[in-house]
């Protein structure tokens, strides 16, 4: 049943760490947590073309701090939220927007945070992914994103894979499902490249998912990666390419068919 766990619960204890870092007694958890989910789902519904990877709230006194790790800050910064690509590409991120009005989206999004926080303090913090093609959540975007532009999905995936493999990474797994190029059964394709132990704890495995809103219908897409013990997000692409593995050549990845 290892397969149906999400990775990256199932480490917490272990390899992983909590995404809300506060405590609050039983009459004050509920609240708190639902104010949470609130302030993720604000921050994922305003940012949509800000390639979000994942959001830390860290709760201490009346403060809250809210870390947000973008694959495009400079679109953050500049406020210019629905002016982006693709999620996880390297278009334009804002980054050489000199203007005056370059801390707009942060003040507007702290503004927007603080009405759901009450008579709490925003201390808004905005980190970059260096990597946003080894990041499962932002590579899982990113497919189906193209999905929902009518590209070919075996297409989509094989490219992300490859793009991960030569970026350093061990392994990597993607998984479709749903009306896949409008057929009219639902099925699941997989594709998988290196090795994705999901059973050893030890192993740093990244999950993503998105869902993509096609005229066939939702079709969700689960992404695995398999990173290196030592990986870190703020290394540049060129240093993770020194660290793929020697026999890392050239593979077509394996993929399979499950007929719902």
């Amino acid at each position: 049943m290892g397969q149906k766990v999400n990775p990256i619960g199932f480490r917490i204890p272990v390899t992983k760490d909590w995404k809300s870092r506060w405590f609050a007694g039983k009459t004050q958890f509920g609240p708190l947590l639902q104010e949470d989910l609130k302030i993720r789902e604000h921050i994922n519904s305003e940012l949509q073309g800000a390639a979000v990877s994942k959001v830390l709230i860290e709760r201490f006194g009346r403060r809250v701090r809210v870390t947000i790790f973008s694959g495009r800050p400079g679109i953050i910064i500049s406020g210019r939220f629905g002016q982006a690509g693709g999620p996880a590409g390297r278009g334009q991120d804002g980054a050489g927007d000199r203007s005056a009005k370059r801390g707009a989206g942060l003040d507007k999004l702290k503004a927007s945070l603080a009405k759901i926080a009450g008579d709490k303090e925003i201390l808004l913090d905005i980190k970059e992914v260096r990597q946003p093609e080894v990041d499962a959540q932002l590579v899982a975007e990113s497919v189906a994103q193209q999905l929902v532009k009518r590209i070919a999905f075996r297409r989509a995936m094989k490219r992300a894979i490859q793009t991960a493999m030569q970026l350093g990474a061990e392994g990597i797994r993607i998984r479709c499902s749903g009306r896949l190029n409008g057929a009219e059964l639902a099925r699941t394709e997989q594709y998988k490249d290196g090795k994705v132990p999901l059973h050893t704890l030890r192993a740093n495995i990244d999950y993503g998912f998105s869902e993509a809103h096609t005229l066939a219908g939702l079709i969700g897409v689960k992404v695995w990666i398999c990173k290196p013990q030592n990986w870190e997000d703020t290394k540049n692409a060129s240093d993770a390419k020194t660290r793929r593995s020697p026999k890392g050549a050239a593979r077509r990845p394996r993929g399979n068919r499950e007929q719902q």
